[in-house]
């Protein structure tokens, strides 16, 4: 049964004495509102700790919903956004992802931990990329005394730090073992996807769905052969650099970033440069200017008059940094097991063919048996309800499916009894369908009420999982009625982004709410952990 909501407000929320703008005001009478339409339980539903966050304790309550915080923004933008807020709330603003936890911190602490001096490594935002190093560098200016701008390798067999679990921590990895690697999409698909399996029975590690996989992957050797042939250096030549002695091969392989070409590379060339205009060139691509597209190679090959040292090559480049995957297991299913969905990213950049270096290294470079380090990234809020009576939504198209696939493992093996409803798209159904079988025998057995399917590339008008999200909407109102979790996992710029405003939409159109009401709710679902997102 939907609830119906009046599209204006006659009676306040808040009373105009309230310490607010009106602009304020409005916004938290309509997030109010949303609240009191979800499931009749009103204000209520808050528990203490959740009101205590949303009216003081968090971001979101202290810098109006943090919307300088959005990854969906340009940087710039986002920037502008936070003109004139304190320091860490600017750093937060550089930071491109939020909360995902790929820098062994959320967006904030980390933040804060910049603006403190806790933490000296401004390079940790792995999905901010270059262009949010370059803005913390400037911001961390105002320090004085700026962190650093690169972070030490975590060495293979080091010993990690005391206070860190091992297996738990970016900086504190575990031995694992990889298992197998399948293809999930057919030969004729525009895309390469592969399921990938290791055994965790050495790590020492345990995780729960929701969870995300930390790895530590090794650089492509045809690349590491090409740097070197380009240096005139075997590759076994030792190089001392940063108080330890490895072999060049070691140091390309395995410890250092090889994409894109960070911003010291082409300082340390322009040092190299005796050539006036060259030096000014090389100078502006260090801030930035024109450098977009250059992995280390195409840096090199493009000056290959200049050549720095090894020693100073590698005091240049960056530490090789882990990659962050949804997990895509129950441990109850599998246990001493986890398991991975993988898109293979490849792409060409004029004569040379690029590789994702974690992707292809899953989906081609390690072999059974290999031992692979790896670390837990428990999640932040994303995970199943503790009531297993509780109805949840789950919108996962492509790889987005991997932590789905999890929760309905989940809850097959405890034998939840709450509905579980997933959409789930890609290009073709002939050839992208990913776990199709299993998706079958969730619904066969119970796990998987309902499934929603969309074909982006298939005959007739293309067709995304926010359309059928429009297209059931009545239905999706009446489970959000009745207390389902929504969850989204996928991309954030664009899906994430298109998903949330067609909740909104159905909202509107099936509550009799207006857009702001609409939003409020959605707010609201948010600040109660009944909507929650993995999103990259």
């Amino acid at each position: 049964m939907s609830i119906t909501m009046p599209t204006t407000f006659a009676t306040p929320v808040l009373p105009d004495s309230a310490p607010f703008s009106p602009e304020q005001r409005s916004w938290l009478n309509g997030f109010f509102a949303g609240l009191l339409s979800l499931d009749g339980a009103g204000v209520a539903a808050l528990t203490p700790a959740e009101g205590a966050s949303l009216l003081g304790g968090s971001p979101a309550a202290e810098d109006d919903d943090a919307p300088w915080h959005d990854q969906t923004l340009p940087i710039a933008e986002r920037m502008s956004l936070a003109e004139g807020k304190p320091l860490p709330r600017r750093m937060m603003a550089a930071m491109a992802q939020q909360d995902c936890g790929q820098c062994g911190y959320v967006c904030e602490t980390y933040a804060k931990a910049l603006a403190d001096g806790a933490e000296k490594r401004l390079n940790l935002c792995a999905p901010g990329g270059k262009e949010t190093n370059r803005m913390l560098k400037k911001l961390a200016e105002e320090l004085g005394d700026a962190p650093a701008a690169t972070a030490p390798a975590v060495l293979a067999g080091a010993e990690a730090p005391a206070e860190e679990p091992r297996g738990y921590s970016r900086d504190a990895p575990a031995p694992a073992v990889f298992l197998s690697r399948r293809r999930l999409n057919q030969e004729s698909s525009a895309k390469e996807t592969h399921h990938i399996e290791f055994d965790l029975s050495r790590a020492g590690v345990a995780y729960e769905p929701g969870d995300a996989f930390g790895i530590y992957p090794n650089n492509p050797v045809a690349l590491v052969k090409s740097i070197g042939r380009h240096l005139g250096i075997p590759l076994g030549e030792p190089i001392t650099a940063q108080g330890q002695t490895r072999s060049l091969g070691d140091w390309l392989t395995h410890v250092k970033a090889l994409s894109p070409a960070p911003d010291a590379l082409f300082a340390l060339l322009a040092q190299e440069a005796a050539d006036a205009g060259e030096k000014a060139k090389l100078s502006r691509m260090a801030e930035g200017e024109g450098a977009d597209g250059y992995d280390v190679l195409a840096a090199l090959l493009a000056f290959p008059h200049l050549a720095p040292s090894p020693y100073r090559l590698i005091e240049a480049l960056d530490p090789l940094a882990p990659r962050l995957y949804s997990i895509s297991s129950s441990p109850r299913a599998n246990p001493g097991r986890v398991s991975l969905t993988v898109d293979v990213v490849r792409y060409q950049v004029d004569e040379r063919v690029r590789f994702g270096v974690a992707s292809t290294f899953l989906g081609a470079r390690v072999r059974e048996g290999d031992p692979v380090r790896i670390y837990i990234q428990k999640a932040h809020a994303f995970g199943l309800p503790q009531d297993p009576t509780t109805p949840i939504i789950m919108v996962g198209p492509g790889t987005g499916i991997a932590p789905f696939r999890a929760f309905l493992q989940d809850r097959l093996v405890t034998r939840a009894k709450g509905e579980a409803w997933l959409f789930f798209g890609h290009q073709r159904e002939a050839s992208d369908f990913f776990y199709r079988e299993e998706l079958e025998e969730f619904q066969r057995k119970g796990a998987l009420t309902r499934l929603s399917t969309a074909w982006s590339r298939d005959a007739g008008p293309k067709t995304y999982v926010q359309d059928r999200m429009r297209e059931q909407g009545a239905d999706l109102a009446d489970w959000l009625d009745r207390g389902a979790h929504f969850y989204i996992c996928g991309d954030a710029t664009r899906m994430a982004k298109d998903v949330e405003t067609a909740l909104a939409d159905i909202l509107v159109a099936h509550r009799g709410q207006d857009e702001a009401a609409a939003r409020a709710a959605i707010a609201a679902l948010k600040a109660q952990g009944r909507y929650q997102a993995d999103v990259y």
